[in-house]
């Protein structure tokens, strides 16, 4: 199956859901994410941590240094009460855009 990218600000958004059920390590984050889109979307390191580097200055999640169930050390990542808020507004604009499109793409 060929790559599927992601759109501009669509990893945030997903993070951000993720972490709503609980904290969760980057490798955990990542293959949720892959678990819940039925595979098809694949978050790979290079973006991933950039990402939780952000919203972590942001103050949309926190950090946590603990130990993986494979015993490995790991940063696990929770969702704050201002990412809860960030993550509203986030699905809010996801919404209206995607109604938007598919406007367009019903009446083009």
């Amino acid at each position: 199956m060929p790559k599927i990218d992601m759109p501009p600000g669509a990893l945030v958004l997903l993070i951000l859901r993720v972490l709503r059920a609980g904290p969760l390590h980057g490798y955990a984050i990542a293959q949720r994410i892959h678990a819940l889109s039925a595979e098809v979307l694949r978050v790979e390191e290079g973006s991933l941590y950039p990402a939780l580097q952000k919203i972590l200055l942001k103050g949309w999640v926190t950090a946590e240094w603990g130990t993986s169930e494979t015993n490995r050390k790991v940063r696990f990542y929770e969702l704050t009460a201002a990412g809860r808020k960030q993550l509203e507004a986030e699905l809010d604009g996801y919404d209206r855009v995607n109604e938007a499109i598919q406007a367009v793409l019903r009446t083009a």
